[in-house]
């Protein structure tokens, strides 16, 4: 991983910290979450004028991955609905390092160094430590550990299957954005059949979400994309969990979340895993 593929993992780190707390910060998660997902569409539709489309081999990589992000999509929803934005987000994205790194050497024979191995268990470690801790009231909130880890097995998935994809498609943003064309198209399906009256609502009152939200999420993946087509996924994979950082202080600064010593040395862990990760690859 070079200089430049570090820096714009973590510049796609905070990005995805940020459309996430706005997700969490909203009245109604459902609106907000909507906005983020439609508000793809604009820069999806910019990007397609200035990239080459993907190659027909990546067809499959791009309809496994559509239904991925829903998955995804749905359950980061029910979690937010349940708990904290400084525990659910840890554990989500905690436990993706470990299942790709895991897939990734076991299944897909891809090779890593023992430190990298060793940076990605500090990463995830750091991050998963965040299932232990206790909501704001004080009591472990169970229900949300378990969405979010059900979140983390879809971002895991479709880590792997986007990796992939973007890597025969032979134009990683191309493939992005049709990606999120699609996902778009089957996210407003499900909302409508699940939660009718949420698409009309946002459209009255989360502009702001649909362009801030929708231009840094789809921004945060596209940087990811392309980084998978120019390191491996795992590197990828556990460097831009490192948001965990920047989703803690958000959670903290801005909704007022307890940040207690736990927290803390889950956030140094996680952080002395990204330092070694970048001191591996100088």
């Amino acid at each position: 991983m070079t200089g430049g593929v570090f820096l714009a993992v973590l510049a796609a780190a905070l990005l995805h910290a940020s459309w996430n707390a706005m997700v969490k910060g909203g009245a109604d998660k459902r609106v907000n979450m909507s906005a983020v997902m439609l508000g793809h569409l604009p820069p999806a539709a910019i990007a397609l004028l200035f990239v080459p489309t993907p190659t027909l081999a990546s067809l499959p990589w791009l309809i496994a991955g559509i239904f991925a992000h829903l998955g995804y999509q749905v359950f980061l929803l029910g979690a937010y609905t349940k708990g904290d934005l400084s525990q659910v987000y840890p554990i989500a994205r905690g436990l993706a390092p470990l299942v790709v790194t895991t897939v990734s050497v076991l299944v897909l024979g891809e090779q890593l160094a023992l430190p990298e191995m060793l940076a990605i268990a500090l990463i995830a470690t750091g991050l998963m430590s965040m299932a232990l801790l206790r909501g704001a009231d004080g009591v472990r909130n169970t229900e949300a550990v378990r969405l979010a880890l059900i979140t983390g097995c879809f971002i895991a998935s479709y880590s792997l299957i986007d990796g992939y994809g973007a890597r025969v498609s032979g134009s990683p943003v191309g493939f992005y954005a049709w990606l999120g064309y699609g996902n778009a198209v089957l996210f407003t399906i499900y909302m409508r059949i699940r939660h009718p009256g949420v698409l009309t609502t946002m459209a009255k009152t989360a502009k702001r979400t649909f362009v801030i939200g929708g231009t840094a999420s789809f921004a945060a993946y596209a940087i990811v994309i392309w980084a998978f087509t120019q390191t491996p996924i795992a590197l990828v994979t556990a460097l831009r969990e490192t948001s965990i950082v920047f989703a803690v202080l958000i959670g903290v600064l801005v909704f007022k979340e307890r940040l207690d010593r736990s927290k803390v040395i889950a956030v140094v862990v996680i952080l002395l895993g990204a330092g070694l990760l970048r001191l591996e690859q100088m």
